[in-house]
Formats: C-alpha cells, structure tokens, sequence
C-alpha cells in the first residue's frame, strides 16, 4: 500500500478524520504495518494490549468467556479501552487473516490527551456518543432544512390593516408596499387575507370592495417562531394545509414564511404527497400519494433525519390518508356524529412503514350503529387497498367491539379495569394511545377522561400494567453481547419485542399515572421530566436510546424488504460496527429503565 492510499485510508475512519493532514502525516511515521494468521490471540485478559489495531484486512472476533461479542473488519479499530484503562475482559482473536496498522499505546494516549475530538469519541458520555455517531453516519448527505432555522430563510413582509378598512383600500395598500397577503387587525385578534380568499370571498362571492376587510380575514394564524427549525414549519405546512405561516417573535409579527420558499430547501417533495392527498376524489388516486410516501422515507432516511422527526411527518401525511378516506365513504351529514381514531403506534404518532391497522370508532350516544356498520366495512377495504394491512387482532373499525357509542366505551373501559386479564390489557394498552384523525375529537376526549379516572388511587392496577413492560428479555448477555432468537431466527434479534415495547408500554403506564394526555412516546418522557420523575439526563438517554431502537429497525426494513411478520428481526451482522455499539449501548438503557420501573411500581411485590 502506497503512503498515498495509506493516508487516504486513515483519513476516511472516523475519528481520525477528524486530525488534520499534518497529523495524520505523523502519526504514519509511529504506526507499524503488521500480519497476523488466524487463530491468532491479539489481547486476551493476560495478554497486555501494546498498541491501537486498525484493520486494513481481515476478520477479527472479540469474545467473553467463549461468547462472541463483536465482529471486527476492515475500517474498524480495537481495542482503545484495554489501552485506556490497561485491563480487558475480553479476548480478541484473528478470524481470517489479519493485515492491520498498530498505533502504539503511548501514542495512542498522546491524542487523546491532545486532540479534544478525539478524545471525545473515545470517553464521551452514553448521549454524546450516540448523537455523534449517528451525525457521522449521515454527516455527508445531511440536508439544509435540519441544521436551518426559519430566520436563515427569507421572510416576506405583510401589509397591516385595520380590520374596519374597506376591501379596495386595503388591496391599494397591499399594491402600494407590494406585499403578497394582508394581516387584518381586529382589536386584539389578528386575521390573514390571502389570494385565495379575494377570489372565493370577493370576486367569486360577488361581494362589495367597500366592505370592511375584516369580513373576509381568516382569524386564528399558524405561527411559528423566528428560531424554530424549518422542518418544523414543513410539518406545519403538512398539518394545517396552507400555504404561508406566520413568523413571530417575542408574540411580535416580524414576517410570512411562504411555502413556495420553504420548499427550495427539499427534495422529498412532501408538499406534492400532501396535495394529492388532499385533492384526491377517489381511492385510486390516493394510491399514488401512498406509494410516493414510502419513497419519501427512503429518501429522509438516506439524509440522516431523526427517525422520530420522520414519523412525525409521516404522521401528519397518514391522518390525511385516513382523513381522506373517511370524507370519501362516509356522508356528510355523520361526520360531526361520530370520531374515528387511531392507536398503537399510528396513534402514538410514531408508525412509519406500515404496519397492523389499529382503528376504531366512537358514536355519539343514542345514535344508531348500524348507520355506520358499511361506511366502516367499506373504510377498512379501503385502507387494505391503500397498504395498510390488517390487524391480525381484528382491532378495526369493520368489528363491531370496536365501533361503539360514547357509553359503549365507558363499559368496556371500566370492564378492562376490573378485568385486568391478558386481552383486556391489551385492549386497555392500546386505547390509552387513541388519536381522533376524524369527526367529533370531543367524544374521545369524553372517553379518555373517564379512563384517566378509574386509575385515580389504583397503584396495584397500574402496578399490573407496567409488569407487562417487563415481559420480554433484553436481548443483551451478562458481557453485553446480543441473545439471538430461535425457531427460523438463530441469527436475529426481535429489536420490538427486546427493547421498543418495553420503553413505549412503560412510559404509556407512567404517562397513565402522572395523567399526561399526549401520546407521543418523546414527548411523554419529556413531560415525565418536567415533572421531576426522571432526570433530564436520563429523559435524554431514554429518548437517544428509543431513537436508535427505532431507526436501526427502519433500516433493517428498508434493507431487507421485510414483510409485516418479520420486520421486527434485525441480523446484528449486517449492521456497521457503530451500529451495533449504538444498538448494545440502547439495550443497555432498557435495562436500566426495567428497574426503574421495578422500584417505581414494586414489580418484586406483584404477583
């Protein structure tokens, strides 16, 4: 190998692409080239490690007690810590023929002592090392819109009127300072006139230019704020469906963020999907928006956005799915008697390729289901065409159990508690998570309510729901090495199963108790903080490790091509070596949360 490719080489391994040319230069006059056949025993607990081994070629295991721990190849480096802290309970030995660079010890710990960066991959706290690896996984691929804010972006200024100004007059000040929409002043309320609203309020409405402005001005604005991140005002732009937001600081307008402008920054041509949704007329036409949906989070996942900004966005585009839907087969005149929601992980907001349908519906009391009962068989059809598969425990609105009324609801609710057996645990774990995408929110809201109170004073049945948090293993030996499954999966771990259920059914249970209404696992753990149950520290490490569980999952997915029966089964091996630490590291924290969840609810004591 040329000292050209040598450095190169060096150059492109992170964290050593994070020293400049010269030191790289001179760190090549310390390092040594060396060989190893296999079966070779490089450090062991009684054999001292001398140097950093980084490999150019080859295969290298690292075991515990004849447990396989981690598989090193070409590009990766071992083992910093036996340098570090000059002890090792592992063994590494050559698997297939070693070609490696050896960094001496002492100069090894001469850049870390020196090069704060690098000292910082190497010791740097659990959070930390989590952010920084996944940025270096995406650093080269990231997009403006995650590192931008809505002040980096140009901001067009408003023409101020007062809402008593006549129509033409108003327009003559809008001309006058070549504005592109009009801020109606109402006392303490403010509106918007928009293009669109001159044309269906005025011309089309046939209505008078001297009229006051304030009669055609849309009150209650979509803000957000000057320092907020522009993918937050793309999910804002999703959510509510328009087309200009209004930027505010301190509770002062400074200026409008167009859509028009906001979309340069991307690629992904969010704003396509969510207007062919919203002008779709049929379930054809919805099957297009759908398909471009999963090249879209292909497309954010290969530009290194955080998995719990994706399932926002995908969020907001499937309530528009179901929405849409719902306008298109069920009549009008039911829309304001009834509400559609969604739960598990839709209602969660953190679904992102498709999974089971969790739905239901709930009835205004006294009105009659057999009203709805087609609407709701032809909905769930739709939704199968759609790509949403079906839930493989009929939790549908095509079932009757769960299509019912307001007081419906309330029985079966107050049955689950008094139950507490395996399905109504279920069912009650599922409901807690419910979002109206449709109707009447009122009525969940009604439901809801009445089933934060039958847990007022119950600590012995939330005791019993948060024991369903630890039914599943972590899949992390005593020496942190991964436990694969069994029966057609003796190479995988069920990631689900192993770690994400029991973060989202012990903040569910721990949201239940402190009556936080939100769904959203994050932002559960964020409101648990802000009430002193967990410390920032902690909430953060939570979040990282939920954060990585879900998106080396997504990967897997999209990798593999996964059907919904085995998307939950990531092969550690063919995960990159910051992978699988991140990974160890996340099944860690589960651990660490599982006896948090023990002393809190004292599992030891529930039978």
């Amino acid at each position: 190998m040329s000292l050209f490719d040598q450095k190169a080489l060096l150059m492109s391994i992170h964290p050593f692409d994070l020293l400049g040319e010269r030191m790289i230069e001179q760190l090549m006059t310390q390092m040594d080239i060396a060989y190893y056949p296999k079966e070779t025993v490089l450090i062991a607990p009684r054999v001292r490690a001398e140097s950093l081994t980084i490999i150019i070629k080859g295969i290298v295991n690292e075991t515990v007690e004849g447990e396989l721990q981690n598989v090193y190849s070409e590009r990766d480096s071992f083992d910093s810590n036996a340098l570090i802290y000059g002890n090792t309970q592992s063994t590494f030995i050559v698997a297939e023929d070693l070609i490696c660079y050896e960094l001496p010890k002492e100069a090894f710990l001469n850049l870390l002592q020196d090069v704060e960066p690098f000292q910082n991959y190497f010791m740097q706290d659990f959070i930390t090392k989590h952010q920084n690896l996944k940025e270096r996984q995406h650093q080269n691929e990231l997009t403006p819109f995650m590192v931008s804010r809505v002040d980096e972006i140009y901001l067009h200024t408003p023409c101020f009127v007062e809402a008593t100004l006549s129509i033409k007059e108003a327009l003559r000040n809008m001309a006058d300072q070549k504005a592109d929409v009009i801020l109606v002043r109402d006392r303490e309320s403010t509106g918007i006139v928009t293009d669109t609203d001159l044309r269906e309020k005025v011309l089309l409405a046939g209505k008078d230019t001297q009229d006051h402005i304030g009669e055609i001005a849309t009150f209650g604005l979509v803000t957000i704020q000057r320092s907020d991140f522009l993918f937050n005002a793309l999910l804002l732009f999703t959510k509510y469906g328009v087309k200009r937001l209004v930027v505010v600081e301190d509770e002062k307008i400074i200026g409008i963020l167009e859509q028009l402008d906001l979309l340069s920054h991307f690629a992904n041509h969010t704003h396509l999907i969510a207007a062919s949704i919203d002008r779709s007329s049929s379930i054809d036409e919805l099957q297009n928006a759908q398909r471009s949906l999963t090249h879209l989070i292909s497309s954010l996942t290969s530009k290194g956005v955080k998995i719990r900004y994706i399932s926002k966005l995908v969020s907001e585009l499937n309530a528009k799915m179901y929405r849409k839907v719902f306008e298109l087969v069920v009549p009008q005149e039911l829309h304001t008697k009834c509400a559609l929601i969604v739960m598990g992980s839709e209602g969660r907001g953190e679904q992102i390729l498709r999974t089971d349908q969790d739905n239901a519906l709930i009835l205004r009391d006294g009105e009659d289901e057999a009203v709805f009962e087609p609407c709701m068989m032809r909905f769930n059809e739709c939704l199968l065409r759609l790509g949403f598969p079906k839930c493989s425990g009929n939790v549908m609105v095509s079932n009757p159990y769960w299509r019912q009324s307001v007081s419906g609801y309330k029985r079966m609710i107050f049955e689950w508690v008094e139950t507490l057996n395996e399905e109504t645990l279920l069912s009650l774990s599922i409901f807690l998570d419910a979002h109206c995408v449709a109707g009447d929110v009122a009525l969940l809201n009604e439901c809801s309510h009445y089933l934060r109170e039958q847990f007022e004073g119950r600590s012995d049945v939330l005791a019993h729901l948060a024991k369903s948090a630890l039914a599943f293993e972590t899949p992390l030996s005593l020496f942190s090495g991964f436990v694969l499954g069994r029966e057609g999966h003796e190479s995988e771990l069920d990631i689900k199963r192993g770690g994400i259920f029991a973060i989202v059914h012990g903040i569910r249970i721990l949201a239940l108790e402190n009556k936080i209404e939100c769904t959203n696992t994050t932002e559960r753990i964020k409101k648990l903080n802000n009430i002193g149950l967990f410390d920032k520290r902690f909430a953060n490490e939570l979040i990282e490790a939920y954060d990585t569980l879900l998106g080396i999952r997504l990967h897997s997915m999209l990798l593999q091509k996964q059907n919904n029966d085995e998307q939950n089964y990531v092969n550690p091996k063919l995960l990159t070596k910051p992978e699988r630490d991140l990974l160890k590291d996340a099944f860690k924290i589960v651990n660490t949360f599982k006896k948090f969840l023990t002393y809190h609810f004292h599992l030891g004591m529930v039978v």
